[in-house]
């Protein structure tokens, strides 16, 4: 029996010390990927130093690499190079600086930033970027203003009106918000979170709620897993209401 169990763990171990040196090797690949294609970035700002484009790009990849500080280091030197140039072109290195600090979760920083972006073709994503940087810091009126700033130009767009559905949630204002997530799944009846949001509205509302839930298991299990908790918190806030009004 002791030799059984004694095999089984030494079978366990090998197999963790296999798992462990199949992700180093993964992990070494796509650090050496990611190297490369770092050197071929930088290769192309050497060649055109003039064209922000490659800067903006080489930001981007770093902000894919978790590395902030150099992505920072990279946009305030494109904007010290770029200073003379047009409006559209400095926004752009703004937009990006911000990226950066919205990603590095700095959210005064990314505010800061993204409220300088003047440029018509970049101010409704400034607005978006905006109003989920308030969302980040718990400020859902705040970023209700930005978010229907930008729904001004993207009167469709889901994303937008998503982020009104959830500033709504957040304040309390369950009707509204069902109006902006209907908006939401008309343009796509299978997204997850619009789902699962709406059928929390339903509930309040003494709607028929079961068909959101069952859309947004089957579309966004994780999504659906991580908001049982909000569930729990709506199935309180409406027994509370009928103890109030019972009374």
């Amino acid at each position: 029996m002791k030799k059984n169990n004694s095999d089984k763990i030494k079978k366990l171990q090998e197999k963790n010390q296999q798992n462990q040196r199949d992700y180093t090797k993964k992990r070494e690949q796509e650090e050496q990927q990611a190297h490369q294609v770092i050197h071929q970035l930088i290769q192309k700002i050497d060649r055109q130093p003039n064209n922000f484009h490659n800067y903006y790009d080489l930001a981007t990849f770093l902000v894919e690499a978790k590395d902030y500080q150099q992505a920072e280091e990279l946009l305030m030197k494109a904007l010290g190079i770029f200073d003379n140039d047009s409006d559209d072109v400095k926004d752009t290195l703004k937009f990006g600086l911000g990226n950066v600090y919205y990603a590095a979760e700095e959210y005064d920083k990314a505010i800061k930033t993204f409220q300088q972006i003047n440029d018509d073709k970049l101010q409704s994503e400034a607005y978006i970027m905006l109003a989920q940087s308030y969302m980040a810091k718990g400020d859902n009126k705040r970023a209700m203003v930005f978010a229907l700033s930008a729904q001004s130009t993207k009167h469709d767009d889901p994303t937008v009106n998503q982020m009104i559905g959830d500033n709504l949630l957040a304040l309390g204002n369950f009707k509204q918000a069902g109006e902006f997530y209907d908006i939401v799944l008309n343009h796509e009846p299978k997204d997850g979170k619009a789902n699962f949001n709406r059928g929390l509205v339903a509930m309040v509302d003494d709607e028929p709620f079961e068909r959101y839930f069952q859309t947004a298991k089957e579309s966004d299990p994780d999504y659906f897993q991580k908001g049982q908790q909000k569930l729990k918190d709506i199935e309180k806030f409406i027994q509370l209401n009928k103890k109030e009004n019972h009374h």
